[in-house]
């Protein structure tokens, strides 16, 4: 199976919800448990497509310091003038896909790291969009199906879109499911959309069971006291200082209420 998947990473947005954490660097690189969200995405992914060498990650936003994150084996898609969006992100790659199906994942989807995404292909068509959803029913986005984050799609499919600003949704995904085409599949772990700052704190708490997440470059002073929180690699806490619910980086700290 692996021979004829491409692996899709999408990286490329501006995290304006997630300000003013996008502000200091872009969204995907924001840590989740001490580990980029990216490479979250790039774990979950790339064992189903055989490696790195057949993945993709498209860039925009912070182009550049993502790019200077990721292993040289992973090819970059550059959106130079402006964000393609999620359906013109795989547009663009068409000719790099080279009839390969896609499975495509968005960095911003935080899943538990040891989701094994074999079982999500094993019985799959390769004819109609497999979606992973998580059930919502206050938010979902197909009936009481919420999309978290990982879709298949077959190769021609993928060959109709059209490298220009456009969302999956928009031009694929609705039009199946009105039709009745969309295959599905329910995730009955964690899922969280790393979209807002609280968002991205939960995020964080769920990785590590509660405890405050302290990257190994943070400095914490002794007598300071951390509940719930977040310090980035550059952070500093100092003594007597008690922070609750907060993430913490060089020049930046936001308190979550």
């Amino acid at each position: 199976m692996t021979d004829s998947l491409a692996g899709v990473v999408l990286a490329a947005g501006a995290g304006r919800r997630l300000l003013p954490l996008s502000r200091v660097r872009p969204k995907a690189l924001c840590p989740v448990g001490n580990r980029a969200l990216v490479d979250h995405a790039i774990h979950r992914v790339a064992p189903v497509v055989g490696g790195l060498g057949a993945l993709a990650v498209n860039l925009h936003h912070g182009a550049e310091q993502i790019d200077a994150h990721l292993a040289p084996e992973i090819h970059r898609s550059v959106e130079v003038a402006k964000a393609l969006g999620t359906a013109g992100a795989l547009g663009v790659l068409r000719s790099w896909f080279d009839g390969r199906d896609v499975v495509v994942t968005n960095a911003d989807a935080w899943l538990p790291p040891d989701l094994d995404l074999s079982s999500f292909l094993a019985d799959w068509d390769r004819e109609r969009i497999r979606l992973l959803c998580v059930r919502e029913s206050d938010r979902g986005d197909f009936g009481d199906l919420r999309y978290c984050g990982v879709a298949l799609m077959p190769a021609d499919l993928v060959g109709r879109l059209r490298p220009e600003p456009s969302g999956l949704y928009e031009v694929s995904w609705r039009q199946e499911w009105a039709a009745n085409r969309l295959d599905l599949a329910v995730h009955h772990g964690a899922f969280i959309d790393c979209g807002s700052p609280s968002e991205y704190l939960a995020a964080n708490m769920a990785a590590s069971g509660g405890r405050s997440v302290i990257a190994p470059g943070a400095v914490v002073e002794p007598g300071a006291e951390l509940v719930r929180c977040v310090l980035w690699d550059d952070a500093v806490v100092c003594r007597g200082e008690r922070l609750t619910n907060t993430v913490r980086g060089k020049n930046l700290t936001v308190l979550i209420r």
